[in-house]
């Protein structure tokens, strides 16, 4: 199973190895599961509204504080 999915005009190829005993889900849970670790959902969603580079910076260190907060234990 192959698939061409574009990513700033340049096709990214999802291929999926079935084997002819293997099962039609499994193969699509395999497609799904490498579809979900390439993060193309994630990149066109995040561009379809400008973000502030400022804006994302702030996301970055209000992240990191909270990740610091959890590893200190000062969340239960």
């Amino acid at each position: 199973m192959q698939t061409e999915i574009h990513f700033k005009g340049e096709p990214i190829m999802l291929i999926i190895d079935s084997k002819d005993c293997e099962n039609i889900d499994k193969a699509l849970k395999k497609y799904k599961k490498k579809f979900e670790k390439a993060k193309v959902l994630i990149q066109l969603r995040s561009r379809q509204s400008f973000t502030k580079p400022s804006i994302k910076r702030r996301g970055e260190v209000l992240k990191a504080v909270y990740k610091q907060q959890l590893a200190t234990g000062k969340f239960d």
